[in-house]
């Protein structure tokens, strides 16, 4: 059945300001779902929340394998991955960065090497394998984070405006790159956008955020 996610009336609070409202979510493995919604509604704090990077105030998030509830714990959380809408790169080379998360997991470095040359190539940057990652283009950048998490194989992918303000080549590729991943049938992906088009594109279920709540369904007109 894989790793599956249950969400329940999360709510979060930053300096008297709700955030997040009786927010409730359940996953099925290997579906994607897309969240619209517009700046401010809560998508990046709730997805922070469900990657279990922060704590919600009200409510809980469970990770459930074989109908069993997951405690909290490193192997848990190696098991998930979030990209960022600006990934944080290291002043290395394009092949090191996304080597990284394999080394500190002690992956040998043979089975780095194979493992991030064929990512590298699944998302277009093999030719760009010695190159500084700092001199990439902000497109390639974005395609170097979704890298990062690819190759680590998360079960759950968490990306949050994963073609924001980029060009549309690049926005083009990484949308080809994330419907290679669900047809693979492997990952459950979440994914924030602003585009309802893009939603539809890539999104199985999609959810529509407003002022901290989580409702199914696109927005209407």
């Amino acid at each position: 059945m894989g790793l599956r996610l249950e969400a329940s009336r999360l709510d979060k609070t930053y300096n008297g300001n709700p955030v997040l409202r009786e927010c409730s979510l359940s996953s099925a493995s290997g579906i994607t779902y897309a969240v619209l919604g517009p700046n401010g509604s809560g998508k990046s704090t709730l997805f922070r929340v469900l990657a279990l990077l922060e704590r919600p105030d009200g409510g809980s998030v469970t990770y459930l394998e074989n109908g069993a509830a997951l405690a909290d714990s490193l192997e848990l959380r190696r098991r998930l991955t979030l990209v960022l809408p600006r990934p944080g790169i290291f002043n290395t080379t394009v092949f090191k960065n996304v080597a990284y998360g394999l080394k500190i997991r002690g992956v040998k470095a043979g089975e780095q090497e194979a493992r991030v040359n064929a990512i590298l190539e699944t998302v277009g940057l093999a030719p760009k394998r010695a190159q500084r990652a700092l001199d990439l283009s902000s497109g390639e950048t974005k395609r170097l984070g979704l890298a990062r998490a690819m190759v680590l194989a998360p079960e759950i992918l968490f990306l949050d405006e994963p073609t924001a303000n980029i060009d549309p080549v690049n926005a083009g590729i990484i949308e080809e790159i994330i419907l290679k991943m669900k047809a693979g049938g492997n990952t459950t992906i979440l994914l924030i956008t602003h585009d309802p088009a893009q939603a539809e594109r890539l999104g199985d279920r999609i959810m529509f955020m407003k002022n901290g709540k989580l409702e199914p369904g696109a927005p209407g007109p």
